[in-house]
């Protein structure tokens, strides 16, 4: 683990932005805005908690090398907030008769996949951590979260969201939140939790792709695809390729994601729009990987991955410190070659400097 991260002390990481919940809890319909006023509560509530106190830290990987095979365990919470709940499915299960419980249990597998045949990291904490997941949680909760231990999944509402085992990406999403705990550790506010944020949309979309041999061409390029009920008007909860077209409905409202530092939003809410102003960020990258073109998770991933891990990326981080060191490990994996040349003007793009 590097000498700044932190892993006793996380933060409190949903899928959902603050900002839909909030929509939602003005909503007319009581059905919609009693639930998502819930949701919105016991996300504000762990958030505090994490704050304020000190969790118990994650038990230590067994002595000796951290071994190629996942070791997954996924608990039921039976619609209830206590976790992580019943076990219900070990590593060496048959398929359970719960599609939750087997979608959990392949979208974990496919987070390892990714990390260790990629980048050679074993699980979160690259030391073989364990990797536990609980389903059904709670009633009708529209959120999924890593709580610095585990994957926690609601069933959604079925109206506005559905299961949010359902994508991949958002799977890969939350897990990348343990990733980048162990390792840059970026503090969840302004730019640097936009990072955060963005980093999590980053590879949960190239945990997708890699899991679906989608080249860079062939990738939507969305973020939690499949999650939206059938009467939503949207795609899905985010956009790289194009920030803010996600999604606009009478309901959830307009996704307000920025694609360059021409529209950043400045705001006190989502602690400083970091769901919001990660549409930059995230922009850049999928620039970058459409340039180079083939497989994201090769060229681009990489150095998105040297980055996060290297040892370099303060905790505090803005968009500019995160561009230049991005440059700076291009050119050192690739030289000054196209990589380097793609990644200066994809950053030019989106109105990062990079000098």
């Amino acid at each position: 683990m590097d000498a700044n991260a932190n892993p006793v002390n996380p933060v409190f990481c949903t899928i959902v932005p603050p900002h839909v919940l909030d929509k939602l809890a003005r909503a007319e319909d009581p059905r919609l805005s009693d639930n998502a006023r819930r949701t919105l509560e016991h996300d504000a509530l762990q958030r505090t908690r994490r704050r304020i106190t000190t969790v118990r830290g994650i038990a230590p990987a067994a002595p000796g090398a951290p071994s190629d095979k996942p070791d997954r365990t996924i608990y039921d919470a039976r619609h209830q907030e206590t976790l992580p709940g019943k076990k219900v499915h070990s590593e060496a299960d048959k398929p359970s008769k719960d599609a939750s419980v087997n979608r959990a249990h392949a979208g974990l597998g496919a987070t390892f996949e990714l990390y260790l045949k990629i980048y050679g990291r074993h699980s979160i904490d690259d030391s073989g951590l364990a990797l536990n997941a609980t389903v059904h949680y709670g009633e009708k909760y529209d959120n999924a979260f890593w709580d610095g231990q585990q994957m926690v999944f609601g069933d959604g509402d079925n109206d506005l969201f559905l299961d949010f085992t359902i994508p991949v990406d958002v799977i890969g999403h939350e897990l990348t939140h343990g990733v980048t705990q162990y390792t840059a550790n970026l503090e969840y506010f302004g730019q640097s939790g936009a990072l955060n944020e963005s980093m999590s949309d980053v590879f949960g979309s190239l945990i997708k792709q890699y899991a679906l041999s989608q080249s860079t061409s062939q990738a939507d390029w969305l973020i939690g695809a499949g999650l939206l009920g059938p009467n939503v008007t949207g795609e899905a909860l985010r956009s790289m390729k194009a920030p803010g077209t996600a999604y606009d409905d009478d309901v959830l409202g307009k996704d307000p994601q920025p694609a360059t530092m021409d529209d950043y939003v400045k705001t006190s809410r989502d602690n400083g729009g970091v769901h919001i102003n990660s549409g930059i960020p995230n922009h850049a990258f999928y620039l970058f990987a459409d340039a180079l073109g083939g497989n994201a998770w090769e060229r681009a991933g990489q150095i998105w991955y040297d980055v996060l891990t290297g040892g370099n990326l303060a905790s505090d981080a803005q968009f500019a410190d995160f561009a230049k060191l991005t440059v700076a490990a291009a050119h050192t994996r690739y030289g000054d070659g196209d990589e380097h040349q793609s990644l200066l003007k994809s950053w030019s793009q989106v109105g990062v400097p990079t000098k």
